[in-house]
């Protein structure tokens, strides 16, 4: 009776491990499913023009983020920039900085950025940087 009864919390406590780590394993993929959600109801209110080369980055308050390979540039609430990317920066949705290496004022298709660790300040990917596409207020 002893023994079955220690087999039974054992095998409770194994299942009960199994089901957290699929949950936190599921974690990741429903924030980023509703990173891609909260950006495609943005993008639906804005209206797509055609991709440029380029964009100007000096005196410009413009913030940043990630969904897997496409990097998302706020410049306002009415202008946005989405570039694709060649894949290697996506730790920037975690946390990560991303450096780029600009000649001039203006950040273009064919850039090169890598990824860094805030804390560690070790390198953690790579990219190039695609064109990118405007989205603006009517």
């Amino acid at each position: 009776m002893r023994k079955a009864l220690i087999s039974f919390a054992l095998s409770a406590a194994a299942g009960a491990a199994a089901i957290t780590a699929a949950s936190a394993a599921d974690k990741p993929r429903n924030s980023q499913q509703r990173l891609e959600e909260r950006l495609q109801k943005e993008l639906a209110q804005l209206k797509p023009q055609a991709p440029v080369e380029c964009i100007g980055t000096r005196f410009r308050n413009i913030s940043l983020t990630a969904i897997g390979n496409k990097l998302i540039y706020r410049e306002s609430r009415n202008k946005i920039y989405v570039s694709d990317t060649t894949g290697g920066c996506e730790n920037v949705a975690r946390g990560d900085v991303l450096v780029t290496r600009q000649f001039g004022t203006r950040l273009c298709r064919g850039d090169i950025a890598t990824t860094m660790d805030r804390v560690g300040r070790f390198y953690t990917g790579s990219c190039a940087i695609g064109t990118f596409t405007p989205y603006t207020k009517g």
